[in-house]
């Protein structure tokens, strides 16, 4: 998860970045230029949503190929939430043949957007407004969240309920997924974590401990930061998910740092996100 250290690492990595190059960045139109075209492109139409949960409304993005029926996948925002890069993330997994559901972790506090164009984690200002939004979650905000969510997609007519459900989640959203995998193991057939923290704690509620109830196959991509302070993490999971004979691939990327995957990041590098979102499709289309 992003923290102090994630302040410190991404600062001696940006150098002299402006924070005006950084918001033309953030605003999506240069980097959504730097993507190459999705293949064979599916037209796609997108909605807002609300899912009732049992803490109320989660306002969401669903997004999705305009003709049949596809499998779903729950996508878990960082940090910073549910915002425009986020819903070209999902648009451009939807293009590729999914029913993307991209989710406001936030929404017992606010509607997303709860940060403007620009806005970045590195900003104290910043920090100060999500904290206590991300202080709101827990293990238990989780697991109800992601078994509200997917009993909502499994009941979309673009979904199709003959195929399992993939979920991904960046940051804070690593582990989500697992406690998504673990929740609705009947359900869930690929999982995919991007820079995720907290995978493996000390405490009872760690998310690794829940691998025995998972049936998904997994991509855990690793920042190369987070991996130099947490060695020992990728490991444990490897141990864990090979006792339990699930699928895994563990790669730490190397030179990405935490945060590499999103677009509106400031420390987002192109080629190893690149290489994250070809292993995810590849996954998705074996495990969905």
């Amino acid at each position: 998860m992003c923290d102090d250290n994630t302040v410190i690492d991404a600062d001696k990595y940006l150098g002299a970045m402006t924070r005006r190059r950084f918001g033309a960045l953030a605003a999506g139109t240069a980097l959504a230029a730097m993507l190459p075209p999705v293949a064979n492109a599916q037209a796609t139409t997108a909605k807002e949503v609300k899912v009732k949960t049992p803490d109320g409304e989660c306002d969401a993005l669903f997004v999705h190929p305009t003709k049949g029926t596809h499998p779903a996948v729950l996508m878990w925002p960082d940090i910073l939430g549910l915002r425009p890069a986020f819903r070209q993330m999902a648009t451009r997994l939807a293009e590729s043949g999914y029913a993307v559901l991209c989710i406001n972790p936030y929404y017992r506090d606010a509607s997303a957007p709860v940060v403007e164009v620009g806005e970045s984690f590195q900003d104290e200002s910043t920090r100060e407004k999500v904290m206590p939004m991300y202080r709101n979650l827990s293990a238990k905000t989780h697991q109800t969240d992601a078994r509200a969510l997917v009993n909502w997609l499994d009941a979309q007519e673009a979904v199709d309920t003959q195929r399992k459900i993939g979920t991904m989640g960046y940051c804070m959203g690593g582990p989500i997924v697992m406690r998504t995998a673990a929740v609705a193991a009947e359900r869930i057939g690929a999982a995919c974590s991007y820079h995720g923290g907290g995978l493996v704690t000390d405490k009872s509620d760690s998310p690794h401990l829940l691998i025995p109830l998972m049936q998904a196959k997994f991509l855990i991509a690793v920042a190369d930061n987070d991996d130099e302070r947490e060695p020992k993490t990728k490991v444990l999971l490897a141990d864990s998910f090979m006792e339990h004979q699930l699928e895994a691939e563990i790669e730490v990327y190397e030179g990405a740092m935490h945060g590499w995957c999103v677009l509106d990041s400031r420390v987002y590098n192109h080629e190893p996100a690149e290489k994250a979102w070809a292993r995810t499709l590849a996954l998705f289309r074996r495990a969905l």
